[in-house]
């Protein structure tokens, strides 16, 4: 299922509410399968929606972690810069630690990186990239994507079970929730993390985890998602899916 976010508010007030759609939404899929036209049955049966963060609560890539991790190469004078294209492409490999890897494996190690000093000191990188990334949730300097504390609240209303599911480090996940959305609202979510599962987005370990923890059914579970990574995770899962472009994925075809 593909929508704007300024048109998910209206989507899961439907499938809360089980109001007949009127917007077009019957020509869109999941996976392949036509929805109902009414999406009364969906609706009918909800009663989770498992978010995911980077670009979908907060569009975090372009301005957030993709800065934290430049400021992380600078402090180690590793003379790597990612601008906002380079980070772009690099995003088609799921998680920090692996993105850094499959950079330097294609342009080339820093020679203050000697092979058996590698995986330590991306470990390291990836510790101060996540504490710089931190710090700038704190400061507010990545706002949430409008609209996301409507929609967060009317699911409350409705009941819902929520949760954030993302391949980022789970201390950063709890921090931007608790921070941008509130003691209260946070109260209302669980977390799963990338460094909570053995294999990150694109495999369906996290929300897997999601559902067996909250004891959800995969068939009243909607996800979500603003990447071609997170669709394939969702689509592995066996869960419904909501794409929401963000600035990194809008000319990404999530298709089929």
């Amino acid at each position: 299922m593909r929508t704007s976010l300024s048109n998910i508010k209206l989507l899961v007030s439907t499938l809360l509410y089980g109001a007949i759609c009127a917007s077009g939404f019957a020509s869109f899929h999941v996976f392949g399968r036509s929805l109902p036209r009414s999406l009364t049955e969906m609706s009918a049966g909800l009663e989770a929606i498992l978010w995911d963060m980077d670009g979908v609560l907060a569009d975090t890539e372009r301005d957030g972690h993709r800065p934290a991790f430049n400021q992380a190469f600078e402090e180690s004078r590793l003379n790597t810069e990612w601008d906002v294209d380079r980070y772009g492409k690099l995003l088609e490999v799921g998680g920090g630690k692996e993105r850094m890897t499959a950079h330097w494996n294609e342009v080339g190690w820093p020679e203050a990186l000697p092979e058996e000093l590698r995986q330590d000191k991306v470990k390291e990188l990836h510790l101060r990239k996540t504490d710089i990334f931190m710090d700038f949730i704190k400061t507010k300097k990545i706002p949430l994507r409008p609209g996301v504390l409507r929609i967060i609240d009317d699911a409350i209303t409705a009941d819902l079970k929520l949760a954030v599911c993302s391949t980022s480090n789970e201390n950063a996940v709890r921090n931007l929730v608790i921070t941008l959305m509130g003691p209260e609202r946070a109260a209302k979510f669980q977390i799963f993390a990338g460094d909570m599962v053995k294999n990150k987005k694109p495999a369906p370990d996290v929300y897997n985890m999601a559902v067996e923890a909250m004891g959800l059914d995969k068939s009243k579970c909607v996800i979500v998602e603003d990447s071609g990574i997170g669709f394939a995770a969702a689509k592995a899962a066996g869960i419904s899916c909501i794409v929401t472009k963000s600035s990194y994925t809008a000319g990404e075809n999530f298709s089929g």
